[in-house]
Parts: C-alpha cells; structure tokens; sequence
C-alpha cells in the first residue's frame, strides 16, 4: 500500500459487544462509509469497559492507522470510560465545557425530565479535544490528535452514531483522503474449494499487492473481493476492472456472479434473457431450490411451478416415477433423480427442470448409502445431467448444498 494513503482503525467499547448481546453493527456500518470517501479500515478492535484496556487499545489503533473512529462508552454511567480514557491517552485531564452542560440541561429541560447529577460527566472533555456536536441525544463525540493520528470518539448508540459521523466526521475526512480513492468489486465463485481457487490465483492474492484480493467462503460460495487503491475514482475502477478480467481469465466458468449476484439471481437473469422456463422436483432440499429462486423479484418469467415429493409414494404419484425403479435402485439413487427431473418437466412442459433426491441426514444413511449423499439431475429437450454428490457436516449444511450446487449445475447447463 503506498505511503500516501490514509487509512483507519475503528474501535468498539462495551462488555454489551463482548458478551453477545449486542451485535456490532457499529463497525460495519463506519467501514463502509469510510471506504465510500476512499479511506481503507485496517483494524477493528472490540474491548469492554476497563479504562486500562482502551487506553492500551487507542496506542494499538493509533499504531496502526492515520484515523481512529471509536464508538461507545459516552454515556453518564461509571462504566462509560471512553472519555477518561481519551483523556489519559492524551495526557490530559478531564475538563468540564459549560456551553455543552448548558446544551445538555436544555435538552432535559425541553424534554420536560429531570437531569440527574450523572449526566453531567457528558460535558467533559479531554482538554484541547474538540467536540462533535450531537443534535440527536445528550452525549457530544470527540475529536484529538496525537502522533500524527486523529481520533474521533462517538456514541454508541447506533442512531447518533450515523447522524455524526455524517455531519461532522466524514467532511473532515474527506478533506484528509483528498486525492485517494477506495474501488470495491466482489465475485461470487462456487465448484471449487477455497484452497483449490486460492492455487489456481497464484500470487494474485499476494497481501502486499495493489488491487489487493481477498477471499471468503460460506455455503460453498467462495467471494473473492476485488480493492483498488488509486488517485482518484476512475483510475482505481480502472484498476479493479483489469483485476476482475484477469480472474476471470484465471477462474472460468467457476466464476457466477458479481458484487451480491446470488446464484438463483444469475440462473434467473439467463432463464428470462432467453426466454425459456424451469421446473422443481425435490426431496431432501424440502422447496428450499424453489424459495432460492421465487427470493429473486421477477421469477414468474421462468419459474412455473415445483414440487416437493419427500416419500416414495408422492414421487410416483405426482412425478410418475415407476415404483419398480424406486424399488430397484431406491429413492436416493441417479435413476430416481433422472425420473423424478424428467416427470416434472413432462407435466410442467417447461424448458428445464430439476431433480433432487438425498439423504439429508443425520440418521437414514448406510455405508452403501451415507448421511449427505444426493444425487441432482437436470433435464432439458437434448438429455439429461445427473451428478452424485456426497455433502458433510449437518443437516441444514447438506441441504444448502444441494440447493446451491443444484442451481449451479442449471447455471452451467445454460451457459450462465
């Protein structure tokens, strides 16, 4: 990353955000409007109420980064320890700021409630910080430097939060960040591992690299994230569009989907692009490839209708499936999933349909058979595709993965 680049640290104060209860949308929330003004987060630190320890972690951040954006602990309780500790960080002392106890009382006052005692610690200030005004609640943010870093310090309280870091905080950091831009772009890659996308990238995913390339992985869907660093906007767009056509030459057809493309979305978009349809025949996914594809607006273009057959006697009943074949091979097997995809498009008379059968688990398997084996066939005019997959971990974990890898197949099937 070059010299030049402001960059920052977020720090999360409350045993509230440590024990669970409260969920830190704080810090994803400050991520993502810095990286709108081109100001890349490095860190994120969380830490609760014990003065020592956000002292401690204001040193670590400021370390770390240019700008530091801490929420939490500006209340009037004796575990609201950010402003002492800012105080103590700075080598300073606590200052008591008339015009905001003035502020302050006026509120409560217009309120029609009384002030207790304890609120007046909300007019304190580290002395030589200045104040980030809040015109939304009682407790004003603050804004120090130290070492060449600037902190910020606002409330908590995700709704004040916002409101001042839109007023008042990001206007000075955008003055900061002149001439540095921040591009993001996501691809959504799923048939194949993360390791395995991660050899097939090389050096592409070097860390000191610019466009840097991250990767995550969950239900099978692999993301790789595309940041660009540049001067200004369009250079570093530029920068993420040769990244993204590099990959893409790199990955292939593993490659569905850009930003938050799910597979459904992308195996829909193609469905109408071409006007064709699809049908549903599952068994162990339960309706969960339907509700996948009926998630996306618009599905009535291609989605016509589906059906979940989960016994025997519904597979032959509203599939047609011949009970000697369920009777031969079993419901869990390719020639069940074959019949099961091609009695659904029969009776629906659509271009496409699917067929699913497994066993979920975590009981009903067999060593011939186990828990996570399912078989997914695809049907159209010119043949069928039937593929055996065996899926670990739990129930819930199968069945995502068969919905997924089923519309993946289709995907691949129209050239999605």
């Amino acid at each position: 990353m070059d010299e030049r680049v402001k960059n920052a640290s977020v720090v999360s104060i409350g045993n509230e955000v440590l024990s669970g209860r409260t969920v830190d949308t704080n810090a994803a929330y400050i991520g993502q409007q810095l990286r709108l003004i081109g100001v890349p987060v490095v860190s994120v630190h969380t830490v609760g109420d014990r003065q020592e320890t956000i002292v401690r972690t204001l040193a670590l951040a400021a370390s770390e980064a240019d700008i530091v954006i801490v929420t939490g602990g500006l209340g009037p309780t004796d575990d609201d320890l950010t402003r002492h500790a800012f105080a103590e960080y700075l080598g300073v002392e606590l200052e008591l700021r008339d015009e905001l106890l003035a502020a302050i009382e006026a509120l409560f006052q217009g309120r029609g409630w009384p002030m207790a005692q304890k609120n007046r610690i909300q007019a304190c200030m580290p002395q030589g910080a200045a104040v980030v005004p809040n015109d939304w609640g009682t407790a004003p943010g603050i804004i120090a430097e130290k070492d060449g870093a600037v902190l910020f310090a606002l409330p908590g309280v995700p709704r004040e939060m916002k409101e001042m870091l839109a007023a008042s905080v990001l206007p000075r950091l955008r003055d900061l960040a002149q001439g540095q831009a921040v591009a993001v772009r996501r691809l959504g890659c799923y048939g194949a591992g993360e390791s395995t996308i991660a050899e097939m990238l090389g050096d592409a995913m070097d860390r000191d690299r610019n466009p840097l390339v991250n990767c995550t992985a969950h239900a099978g869907v692999i993301t790789l994230e595309i940041v660009a660093l540049a001067a200004t906007e369009a250079e570093a767009q530029a920068m993420v569009d040769a990244e993204e056509a590099a990959l893409r030459d790199l990955l292939g057809n593993l490659v569905f989907g850009v930003d938050e493309q799910t597979l459904a979305e992308v195996v829909g978009l193609e469905l109408a692009r071409s006007g064709r349809t699809l049908a549903l025949a599952e068994s162990c996914t339960g309706g969960l490839v339907a509700k996948f594809i009926t998630d996306v607006p618009g599905a009535t273009r291609y989605f016509t209708r589906g059906w979940v057959t989960y016994s025997n006697q519904a597979k032959i009943e509203e599939l047609g499936v011949p009970a000697e074949l369920i009777e031969a091979h079993g419901a869990v097997s390719p020639e069940v999933a074959a019949a099961m995809a091609q009695g659904a498009r029969r009776r629906a008379g659509t271009d496409y349909a699917i067929g699913i059968t497994g066993i979920a688990g975590p009981g009903g398997g067999s060593e011939q058979k186990p828990a996570g084996l399912v078989y997914i066939c695809v049907d159209q005019a010119d043949g069928t595709n039937t593929s055996k997959h065996i899926f670990s971990r739990d129930r819930r974990s199968v069945r995502l993965r068969a919905a997924q890898t089923a519309l993946n197949t289709l995907r691949l099937g129209i050239g999605g």
